[in-house]
Order: structure tokens, then C-alpha cells, then sequence
């Protein structure tokens, strides 16, 4: 099954520009997936057990690597067409 994801970040710090950056580096590491990164949001579109894998390697490394922050999602089922601004 295929799954697009919207993915907001919220660092628990004040210099929360560089773990942003980051967790959207990791996430667009990723093969397999469409990654892609507005002012808001990043999605990503592509097998569901791959998002799902990915967005959680990349919530623990970024945890491991900065500490505490939120990560909020919303998944629907199906590729949605997603593209860059």
C-alpha cells in the first residue's frame, strides 16, 4: 500500500533552524520516496512500511542527535501528487 505523509517538526530549543534542516536532509536520504519541502511542511510519498521505517530512523536519530521535540504527522493512504513549489 501506498501512503503520502506531512510532516511538521518542532525542536524543543532555540537554535531549532539547524535539527530542521537536518531531519529534512535525512528524510530526502531516503531511496525510494518522494521527499518534498515547503515553508510549512515536508512530505513524503512512497511505500507505506518505507515511510513509516523512515520517518521513525529519522525521529529517533534526530531525538539521539538534539533531544526533545515534537514531530507532528498526518498520513493518508494513497500517493498524492506532490511536487515542489
Amino acid at each position: 500500500m501506498d501512503i503520502t505523509a506531512e510532516l511538521s517538526l518542532y525542536p524543543l530549543q532555540e537554535d531549532y533552524i539547524p535539527v530542521i534542516k537536518r531531519f529534512i536532509e535525512q528524510l530526502a536520504a531516503s531511496e525510494g520516496l518522494t521527499v518534498v519541502t515547503n515553508a510549512m511542511s515536508t512530505q513524503l510519498s512512497g511505500d507505506a512500511g518505507a515511510v513509516f521505517a523512515t520517518v521513525q530512523a529519522t525521529l529517533e536519530a534526530s531525538h539521539r542527535d538534539f533531544g526533545k521535540q515534537v514531530l507532528v504527522c498526518k498520513f493518508i493512504p494513497g500517493r498524492l501528487p506532490i511536487k515542489p513549489a
